[in-house]
């Protein structure tokens, strides 16, 4: 059967950047520890005057689009998975669609477009949209290109203000694909709750605390899922564990819970018997509370040894290095983690071709989903191609002023008027509003 998987991959990041210790920390009159060790998070991307989610998407679209010499009845889809949509009707597709014809010769209409949404899981669940169709033999030889675009902004002063991005990651789905390649087994947690939600509003309302239990729990669930659909999870099967990542302070607790369950009845989880004893099972306890509470001390001590230690630099961290530098992307976050690692390796010289990934997806409402990635041959040379790091370099730095005053610019509530901090070129910009509404959009040379 046909492998299946990501061919290509483009990011796109707002063009501002947010120093959380040197600029957000001082006004905030906190502790710049607070986010850099806490959080994890260095700075934010956040977008200028005339970018938004269309914008991102379409430029990252372009770059990829061009760069693989496809023209637009290549495509047979475009999926675009968000939570920062501003139309309830018209999806985000048709705008970027939009877009790319002014610089293409030719057009989509025969290109199948859609708009997921699921919180943070979306843009997964578009990839497995893709795969679907393409592995059902409807695509006719046309490839699928997946967007994840948000601004992941919250309103001032709230306890997630730290936290926020702003940017896009383009992938192209095709057969026999130059990066990964998609494993049949998936695993799902996915439940009714509450912990971060949008009704009818710009800024999410957050749990933070509940969030944080629920992610978990569906993290649990999902690794359970996929092993009991024939996943292996033995975790020197994997070169690098990429999960949702809305802060990289909230991998660190997720990492020992996934950890603890891949080693569980395996040679690792033996040998470190001998050194924290054995690992607690529920039918030994008369209580779930006296479970629970073995269960918490035994992670605990896992997260000091050198076993647990290792795995984790090597298999995680990586993962979280442009996350650290460019905030939350909500859609996008999980996106940037696969790119992250795989930078990581690219940059080590070291050759993880037919390696897997284990990807850990998840969005509030809730759900997460894992599955596995093999890593294929071209990986190096599409990443040595992108351009996400120079892209981080050139960030215009803002200050705090002009941190309040863009933030005003994309409050929909609040009708602003701020000049552009940067200078486009070459690229897609929002260029005002149309007769009913809508958003415009035109391409600067």
């Amino acid at each position: 059967m046909t492998e299946v998987g990501i061919d290509a991959i483009e990011i796109e990041t707002g063009k501002l950047k947010l120093d959380l210790a040197e600029t957000f920390a001082p006004a905030q009159g906190e502790d710049p520890g607070k986010y850099t060790k806490g959080l994890g998070l260095d700075a934010s991307s956040l977008p200028d005057t005339y970018e938004d989610i269309v914008t991102m998407a379409a430029n990252a679209s372009h770059r990829l689009m061009k760069r693989k010499g496809l023209e637009p009845e290549d495509i047979g889809r475009i999926d675009v998975a968000t939570e920062s949509a501003f139309d309830n009707s018209k999806p985000v597709s048709t705008y970027v669609a939009g877009c790319l014809e002014q610089v293409f010769d030719g057009d989509f209409l025969h290109a199948n477009k859609g708009e997921r949404k699921f919180a943070c899981v979306a843009g997964t669940q578009a990839l497995d949209d893709a795969f679907n169709w393409i592995r059902a033999g409807r695509n006719q030889g046309r490839k699928a290109l997946v967007i994840a675009t948000d601004t992941a902004l919250y309103a001032r002063d709230d306890p997630g203000e730290a936290t926020q991005g702003a940017g896009a990651v383009a992938m192209l789905i095709d057969e026999n694909p130059d990066i990964v390649t998609f494993e049949p087994e998936q695993g799902f947690g996915s439940a009714d709750e509450t912990d971060f939600l949008k009704p009818n509003q710009q800024f999410p309302s957050v749990d933070g605390k509940r969030s944080m239990q629920v992610y978990l729990a569906r993290m649990r669930e999902a690794m359970q899922d996929f092993v009991r659909n024939g996943g292996d999870v033995h975790p020197e099967n994997f070169a690098y564990v990429p999960f949702h990542t809305p802060f990289p302070g909230m991998v660190r607790k997720a990492a020992p819970l996934g950890y603890r369950h891949c080693v569980r009845g395996t040679d690792i989880e033996e040998a470190l018997a001998e050194e924290i004893g054995p690992q607690p099972r529920s039918d030994e306890f008369d209580t779930s509370e006296e479970f629970l509470d073995a269960i918490t001390e035994y992670t605990k001590k896992l997260q000091e040894t050198d076993q647990y230690r290792e795995w984790y630099e090597r298999a995680v961290e990586p993962t979280v290095d442009i996350s650290s530098q460019v905030g939350n992307w909500y859609t996008g976050s999980v996106h940037l983690a696969r790119v992250s690692g795989l930078f990581d390796a690219l940059d080590a010289g070291r050759d993880v071709t037919g390696k897997q990934l284990l990807v850990a997806s998840y969005g509030s409402g809730a759900q997460a989903e894992i599955h596995a990635e093999t890593i294929q041959s071209g990986w190096q040379d599409e990443l040595e191609a992108m351009t996400i790091f120079e892209q981080i370099e050139d960030r215009h730095d803002i200050s705090f002023q002009e941190y309040e005053d863009i933030h005003d610019v994309h409050n929909h509530d609040e009708t602003t008027d701020v000049e552009p901090m940067t200078t486009p070129h070459e690229e897609f910009v929002f260029d005002g509003w149309g007769r009913m509404g809508e958003r415009q959009y035109r391409y600067v040379e």
